[in-house]
């Protein structure tokens, strides 16, 4: 049978490309379009959010955060400023008021970004994890652009969709596994994650999505944008392949009705689960609070991480539901 062709990518099949599209290994896609109309068309258990949670919090950044000391910033929903070893980096930056494809309908974000665009120190990397809306926003990255001419990582395929937005800069796409130097004392690695990537109707998985490990002289930081748990492989091998991360930045939004969530996105209870599979050290809670995405209600997440550090007795200030713009200077660790 005749294969279509791949929007983005074009390159060997491996454990995880057939050749036209990106998978997880050994965990089949079982959502179907039915199940998507299911999902909308349900009325239960959806709860509503208000139209505005504004922050108590508003950063300014120093301009640069030097050697192994760490400062992280939750600009909002999945979007950080990481300032370590003299370099300013981004993760999945959205300042848009949408995530959306378009600008008038779509969520809209309930709080202001946790740094101004205009208070923003200058970037040198953005990484972004994978083509969702609410992780790669090309208005935003085409400002950083123009604005601060920074490097940009992603997984493969995904610089073919900025380029096309006309993003423009030093784009650079990478796989599962490779290693990017951002300077002589920071290193960013590409890590396997259970999810999946799609900007329309037709280009399911055409994209490649990832983790990010920061490999850097204060000790490691884990990034996860959007994951399911599943047998929880991929978090115990980072602390076999990187040791135990200083820091994990971990989802804790967007995953109910559990049904149709499970598969890409975690609860609190599984953040909880791979923090500890990882062995970080302190861990901030994203990817709750902006953007309304799912069906629960914009604080159950906080409600749900609560319970569930106590039933894993893990020390709750370990592990932080940052607002936007509540920066934290994570402490060190011993032996980085």
């Amino acid at each position: 049978m005749a294969r279509g062709r791949n929007f983005y990518y074009e390159g060997p099949v491996s454990d995880h490309f057939d050749g036209q599209v990106f998978f997880n290994p050994g965990k089949p896609w079982t959502k179907t379009p039915l199940d998507l109309l299911k999902w909308n068309l349900s009325r239960e258990g959806k709860e509503s959010w208000p139209e505005h949670y504004p922050s108590p919090f508003r950063d300014e950044p120093p301009a640069r955060v030097a050697g192994a000391a760490l400062r992280v910033t939750p600009v909002g929903h999945a979007s950080l400023l990481i300032q370590t070893a003299g370099l300013n980096i981004l993760i999945d930056p959205v300042w848009s008021s949408r995530a959306s494809p378009v600008g008038f309908a779509g969520p809209r974000r309930v709080n202001a970004p946790g740094i101004a665009f205009e208070s923003l120190p200058k970037i040198d990397a953005v990484l972004v994890t994978h083509n969702h809306y609410d992780h790669l926003d090309t208005d935003t990255l085409a400002r950083l652009v123009k604005a601060h001419d920074p490097r940009i990582v992603t997984p493969l395929g995904n610089d073919a969709i900025m380029r096309s937005a006309g993003v423009g800069g030093r784009v650079e796409a990478h796989d599962w596994g490779d290693r990017v130097a951002l300077s002589d004392a920071l290193a960013v690695h590409l890590e396997p994650c259970y999810h999946w990537s799609a900007r329309g109707l037709f280009d399911r998985r055409h994209a490649l999505w990832a983790a990010f490990v920061l490999e850097g002289p204060g000790g490691s930081v884990y990034h996860i944008g959007d994951t399911g748990f599943g047998d929880g492989a991929p978090f115990a091998a980072i602390r076999k392949r990187h040791g135990r991360p200083r820091l994990a930045i971990v989802p804790i939004g967007a995953y109910e009705p559990r049904w149709f969530m499970q598969d890409q996105h975690i609860n609190p209870d599984e953040a909880v689960r791979i923090v500890r599979a990882c062995g970080a050290h302190y861990a901030i809670g994203h990817h709750w609070g902006t953007f309304k995405l799912t069906d629960e209600g914009i604080e159950r997440p906080l409600e749900a991480l609560a319970a569930a550090l106590a039933a894993h007795g893990h020390d709750g200030d370990r592990f932080r539901p940052l607002r936007p713009g509540q920066a934290w200077e994570v402490p060190a660790i011993a032996g980085a």
